[in-house]
């Protein structure tokens, strides 16, 4: 019931719940592997600065990982980008939608359709996030969702789903989280066990009749520090870069601002009962499983991950708390 609800939701064919998000990512490529799609070997491009999520699951299909930089005021991908980075082994576009804000999806597709690329979207922190009519999870040949509890449509714990309008992807999909099987007891791939329980899913058909109402109290908290925040130290995100996307392409899974003296900042804040936390502390390609992996110039994402600061939103955040942070941010300036 819920695959078919999200389905509707999402204007997509077919949806299949699995464990989490990162293995809807991991079975869609490897799904792509066993339909002949993609091989060993084959290169996918991915934003620098994502979450190592968006990037495990490339390497654990023994695919290579491209990062390329994004925008540093919007913090996805753009086509500007990617021209230098199309080899004759890149075979897949991984596109994430990071923070909530729906990338230039138009513009990416047509680049993809240029370079014959596969579009997989990382829809993680996006659930909702529309462009005219169509939502995150519809655009490219796939979509990763996580259910996670922080997400905007979050369960009560670890849950995740694909999105396409492929049925032979579909099948694949689900027959791969299935432990390779159609039929029990037989089986046809090297399979693995990944659900959607029907606890989450009983808790995402509850919260997904309110993911839109959910949203708008979202936009309106962004509104409220967007017209509130009055420090010019402070960077404040910004959702119409070359002015292709709508009020509407954000839902604010995080509301990210980034300062030069971001650690003097968040110390600022927490010193006045403000909690903040930072999307994220350590690039990718710094981590320590990853660097031998991937090359490690990457300054746009360095600059991004030690600038940016998240600031409180929940859809229980309240205008006078948001008025409360708005002055401090604005005291801070005499600190930073």
């Amino acid at each position: 019931k819920f695959e078919e609800e999200f389905n509707n939701y999402c204007g997509t064919k077919y949806c299949i719940g699995v464990g989490n998000g990162l293995d809807a990512l991991s079975i869609t490529l490897r799904a792509w592997k066993e339909l002949g799609k993609i091989k060993t070997g084959d290169e996918v491009i991915v934003p620098a600065n994502t979450y190592i999520a968006s990037i495990l699951p490339i390497i654990q299909n023994d695919l290579k990982p491209v990062l390329v930089e994004p925008n540093d005021e919007d913090f996805n991908l753009h086509t500007a980008h990617l021209e230098n980075y199309v080899s004759s082994k890149t075979k897949v576009l991984l596109v994430v939608h990071l923070y909530g804000l729906l990338a230039p999806m138009k513009e990416l597709l047509s680049f993809a359709k240029k370079h014959d690329l596969l579009v997989l979207e990382d829809s993680a922190q996006a659930h909702g996030s529309l462009r005219g009519k169509k939502r995150a999870g519809n655009w490219g040949n796939a979509s990763a969702f996580s259910f996670y509890p922080t997400k905007n449509l979050g369960a009560l714990g670890d849950g995740g789903a694909v999105t396409t309008n492929n049925r032979e992807l579909a099948d694949v999909i689900r027959t791969i989280a299935n432990y390779g099987s159609r039929k029990k007891y037989e089986n046809i791939f090297l399979g693995m066990n990944s659900r959607l329980d029907e606890i989450q899913a009983a808790v995402l058909r509850i919260k997904l009749k309110r993911l839109d109402f959910d949203n708008h109290l979202r936009r309106n908290i962004a509104n409220w520090y967007l017209n509130g925040i009055n420090n010019p130290k402070i960077q404040l995100p910004k959702i119409n870069t070359n002015n292709v996307l709508s009020e509407l392409s954000h839902v604010w899974h995080l509301f990210v601002v980034r300062t030069k003296d971001r650690n003097k900042l968040k110390a600022f804040l927490k010193k006045n009962g403000i909690e903040t936390i930072i999307h994220y502390p350590i690039p990718p390609h710094k981590q320590k499983a990853l660097e031998n992996i991937i090359p490690q110039n990457w300054p746009i994402s360095e600059l991004i991950h030690e600038t940016c600061l998240s600031l409180p939103i929940s859809n229980g955040t309240s205008k006078k708390e948001v008025k409360t942070i708005c002055e401090v941010l604005e005291r801070a300036k005499n600190y930073i």
